[in-house]
């Protein structure tokens, strides 16, 4: 059974995975074009395309997500998938050109393993050249080759994380699906019990520290808790939406990162989500009952890939620890 992102009609998702240099990069395509959303939060984001996913800007639809790793030079990853689609015909026809309508958002890992490796044009591509209907992989994988939490103490400290999917199918027919890639400062937390999945190693006890309790405690005033982070997703529903009704659910999705993790959307984050909405659902459903099952999406997402993470670099995932 596919519970991941590729379950929902109209979606297809690939990764490229480079563990030598510890980066990588995921995609997630409608060539058909999906209703486009997005939501921004935390103070160190970086994008491509997100003004035009909002809702009084002209263009509707998105041709495909990149979710990519490198930091700002990740964006580059986008322009391979924008190549690949156009020459499949996939894209906006206009005056004779096909233009991909393809958004992107990065997270920062160039610390990982090699700080000069980043996705280029040919990795986006080969993401893409993967992309299937498959379940998609989850954990040291794609955008999530080299995310790392719970980095309040440092990166020596810290527990590896990944990529994660989760999809769930409601009664009325729609499937909502979430993809998160999970870099964050913060530590993971499992939100129907609280207990801390992940978060900064004690080294005597071989358990985790509470991120929040360490950043209240004002003897860490000190400590510059490393620049690399970033939580970046993408909630996925063949429900029928309008684009208000789709940049809703991204701004609802947050919920779910902030329900499991903590601290979240911190000044040293950049967290986005976007959606896509492929509408091949008959009939109109709930948005309250859609942003409902994106927040629950998202929330297991996010545990799911510290869950499915391996060791990478020497940072121990929960698996190992």
């Amino acid at each position: 059974m596919n519970s991941t992102i590729t379950a929902v009609p109209g979606i297809t998702a690939g990764h490229f995975t480079n563990l030598m240099d510890g980066t990588g990069c995921t995609v997630v395509i409608a060539e058909e074009g999906a209703i486009g959303g997005v939501d921004v939060r935390g103070g160190s984001p970086g994008t491509r395309e997100t003004d035009l996913l909002r809702p009084l800007h002209r263009v509707d639809h998105v041709h495909a997500i990149s979710l990519s790793g490198g930091s700002a030079f990740g964006l580059e990853a986008a322009s391979g998938i924008m190549r690949h689609l156009a020459e499949k015909g996939v894209g906006l026809h206009v005056a004779g050109a096909i233009i991909p309508i393809v958004a992107s958002a990065i997270l920062f890992d160039l610390g990982m393993l090699n700080p000069s490796a980043f996705p280029s044009v040919e990795d986006g591509r080969a993401a893409c050249m993967g992309a299937s209907l498959d379940p998609l992989p989850q954990g040291t994988v794609g955008a999530g080759t080299g995310a790392t939490v719970g980095k309040v103490l440092g990166i020596d400290r810290a527990v590896k994380s990944g990529i994660g999917s989760s999809c769930i199918q409601l009664p009325s027919g729609p499937k909502v699906a979430a993809l998160v890639a999970v870099n964050a400062i913060g530590g993971i937390v499992d939100y129907q019990n609280a207990a801390i999945l992940a978060g900064p190693r004690n080294p005597d006890t071989q358990d985790y520290h509470d991120s929040v309790n360490l950043l209240l405690d004002e003897r860490l005033s000190e400590l510059t808790p490393p620049l690399s982070n970033t939580t970046i997703g993408i909630v996925a529903t063949d429900a029928k939406l309008t684009k208000d009704e789709s940049n809703f659910i991204a701004q609802v999705s947050h919920d779910g990162l902030a329900m499991t993790i903590r601290p979240c959307h911190t000044i040293r984050d950049g967290d986005t989500m976007f959606t896509m909405a492929t509408c091949l659902q008959p009939k109109a459903t709930d948005l309250t009952t859609l942003c409902a099952a994106a927040v629950e999406a998202t929330a297991q997402a996010v545990i799911n890939a510290v869950k499915f993470a391996t060791s990478l670099g020497g940072i121990p995932s929960i698996g190992e620890i």
